[in-house]
């Protein structure tokens, strides 16, 4: 199981969306952009991460009504799309929640989420991020990103929070 480095109860899970909550691939046809592939596995594991007490964002680069409708048929707080700077906009959204970053674990696979890395007392690498992220990355999980990666840092905040009742 991965180890927090969090000091106190962890209040947010903050992910980005490609590479993480998807494996990285996007279909395209003719017309554009058609699909990307989620694993349920990983909505589970959000939805009992809010079940319980745990708030979850997205912060993602990407503008795409096929994210907002997987983040809005899981029912999740926080969504900033479109984002250029990630360290920025973290700060907003822990304070829109009405934490600290230190009370936050961030996954990120790439290296426009380096920047969140030395803010957040734990961050989290998929095994199939990109060497530099893997590198400055406090865990690293077992699973690639959209194959049941998130689940692991679901279950991992679950349990660390559970000790600290």
């Amino acid at each position: 199981m991965i180890e927090l480095r969090n000091k106190g109860r962890v209040k947010m899970l903050v992910t980005d969306v490609d590479g993480v909550m998807t494996d990285g691939g996007m279909y395209f046809g003719p017309n554009g952009q058609a699909m990307k592939r989620f694993d349920v596995k990983d909505g589970y594991g959000l939805k009992l991460l809010q079940k319980s007490g745990v708030l979850v964002a997205w912060i993602t680069t990407d503008e795409s009504a096929i994210t907002r409708a997987r983040f809005n048929a899981l029912g999740l707080d926080i969504l900033y799309d479109g984002v250029g700077d990630k360290a920025e906009v973290l700060q907003v959204v822990a304070a829109e929640a009405g934490c600290g970053v230190e009370e936050i674990v961030y996954i990120g696979d790439d290296l426009n989420d380096l920047p969140v890395a030395e803010m957040v007392s734990t961050f989290v690498a998929p095994a199939d991020a990109v060497a530099e992220v893997l590198e400055k990355a406090g865990a690293i999980t077992q699973a690639a990103g959209g194959h049941g990666a998130v689940r692991e840092v679901c279950e991992a905040i679950i349990e660390h929070n559970r000790k600290l009742r």
